[in-house]
């Protein structure tokens, strides 16, 4: 039950090892012309690898994460790691912010600030958060886990009890990604205290199989395009992106060792999805691109975060409908995510009193849109007051 103060402080040596390791890098071969269609190209990772080797700058990050507080505890046989950021305002309300893969609390840096000390950035104080920032059992700083079924239902019910350690008795939930099904389950599982839920991504809330005459039937003519386009959208994915999660679900302790072993495989397994899941108009900055991919890197979790895929495809409930929630739901649905929610599904399981499209930005909210995000959760929390 203890909770422990925690800082980062990574040794000199760790560092070194980088280096020595990326100075050592041994490159593919590649087919010319083919742009990102196998992959990431090799001219724009070494570019990456260059910036990261000499220019970028590790302890200038780590004393960024430093400004929270942080700290650690064990909960249900797994170390949790959180930044806990309370707000000025003594009447701020608790929100968790939950990240996803292949995120970390890194996506949070820029949004931080305005949503727990509004006043501060000009805004309202009434919309200030005391926030808790969690990394999932697995990832990064919370990571590796010891023992098997950490996947997100677990980790939810592992939110509620970390919140009921730092004495909150009611909250708000926010996330994408993972740190979307985490948020959502917290919310139906614990909706006596859960105020709101606030998601940029739906789970499973677009077109899983091809729309059938019955569904599109009762639509109207922008909800049936919209199913059309869930689906044309999913479909690519199947054909084109899931590998990734196929590994994962499947063999996740195979690729963790390419993983672990050569910093340069780990930036490319987690920078391509940053360029392919990111908004075409957006600019992720690269420092908070390589500080995410250092929290993997320096803590060897690479492996112990794709399980998160594999304990979710070996569970019970694995292909099975969501149960329904009640809790008020919000939705940022951002044009370019890689998947198109849909109004009429969603509606079937979640109590949806907020949903707000927008013609920009892509999966990661927080790093590609964080005013937009910011505004977005302050609004939605006002509205339920």
């Amino acid at each position: 039950m203890s909770i422990e103060p925690f800082r980062l402080d990574v040794p000199e040596s760790d560092l070194a090892d980088l280096h020595a390791r990326l100075d050592l890098t041994r490159w593919p071969d590649e087919l010319p012309g083919v742009g990102w269609a196998y992959g990431v190209p090799k001219d724009h990772l070494q570019e990456l690898v260059a910036y990261w080797r000499h220019d970028y700058d590790w302890r200038k990050a780590e004393q960024r994460l430093n400004e929270w507080p942080q700290y650690t505890t064990t909960i249900d046989g797994a170390n949790v790691h959180f930044a806990h950021v309370r707000s000025p305002e003594p009447d701020a309300t608790p929100l968790i912010l939950t990240h996803g893969w292949p995120g970390s609390i890194v996506e949070f840096t820029d949004v931080a600030g305005p949503l727990s000390d509004p006043r501060a950035y000009g805004g309202d104080p009434s919309d200030a958060f005391h926030l808790v920032i969690p990394s999932i059992p697995g990832f990064a700083l919370s990571g590796p886990t010891r023992e098997t079924g950490w996947e997100f239902m677990r980790v939810a019910r592992a939110w509620s009890e970390l919140m009921t350690r730092l004495g909150y008795d009611r909250y708000g939930v926010q996330g994408g990604d993972w740190g979307a099904g985490i948020s959502r389950e917290v919310g139906r599982i614990d909706p006596t205290r859960v105020i709101g839920a606030h998601l940029n991504l739906f789970p499973g809330g677009g077109a899983t199989s091809e729309p059938t005459p019955e569904e599109l039937e009762p639509l109207d003519p922008a909800e049936r395009e919209r199913t059309w386009a869930s689906w044309r959208r999913q479909s690519e994915w199947l054909k084109e992106r899931q590998g990734y999660a196929d590994l994962q679900s499947t063999r996740p302790q195979t690729v963790a060792y390419a993983l672990t072993d050569s910093p340069v495989g780990q930036l490319a397994w987690i920078a391509e999805k940053f360029k392919e899941w990111t908004d075409p108009a957006s600019t992720v900055d690269r420092d908070l691109l390589l500080t995410n991919v250092m929290l993997y890197w320096l803590t060897r979790t690479a492996g112990s975060a794709g399980r998160i895929y594999y304990e979710r495809a070996h569970a019970p409930y694995w292909g099975q409908p969501p149960e329904p929630s009640s809790t008020p739901t919000a939705l940022l649905d951002l044009a370019h995510d890689n998947f198109i929610p849909l109004r009429h599904r969603v509606a079937e399981t979640d109590n949806i009193v907020r949903w707000t499209s927008h013609p920009h930005g892509g999966h990661f909210a927080a790093l590609e849109q964080p005013q937009l995000l910011i505004e977005d959760v302050q609004a939605f929390f006002r509205s339920l007051q």
